[in-house]
């Protein structure tokens, strides 16, 4: 079972957006510090994601995304089928040739989990998880090492 790189850092930036969607536009340089994600990977992903409809950009000083809708709107399933993702459990990409070009003898159990799995993530909003315990105080453990970051560099 492999969720990529990609489906991960889409559902972890689109979280971070959640969490800071205010009335201004959060840049990708912010989510990328606080992430530590490469702005460029950032910039990849925002395109899809954007053109999925589930953000749109603000351009010129002050430019940055913003949520495309309420975060009680958007689950998790949506984000990771945006960045052309597909949550998949068999080792046959669903097709059913797994071994000799026929069904294999526990593709049906693959099939079942990545089914659940899907459904999972469809239950999931952002609302859901930024009202979490613990990924409020982890956000503000992110916050709080921006900030120390920021004091240090003026310190030298």
């Amino acid at each position: 079972m492999k969720l990529t790189t990609k489906g991960r850092y889409a559902v972890t930036a689109m979280l971070d957006l959640a969490l800071h969607n205010g009335d201004q536009p959060v840049s990708l340089a912010e989510i990328s510090e606080r992430q530590d994600i490469s702005l460029s990977y950032l910039e990849q992903l925002f395109a899809k994601l954007r053109k999925a409809g589930l953000v749109v950009s603000m351009r010129g000083p002050g430019g940055g995304y913003q949520l495309n809708g309420a975060p009680e709107a958007i689950v998790i399933a949506d984000i990771i089928s945006a960045v052309d993702e597909n949550v998949d459990a068999t080792r046959c990409g669903g097709m059913g040739d797994c071994q000799d070009n026929k069904r294999c003898l526990t593709h049906d159990l693959w099939m079942d989990l990545s089914n659940q799995i899907r459904v999972f993530l469809s239950e999931i909003t952002l609302a859901d998880m930024t009202a979490r315990m613990e990924v409020q105080e982890t956000a503000a453990r992110q916050k709080d090492k921006r900030i120390d970051f920021r004091s240090h560099s003026h310190s030298h």
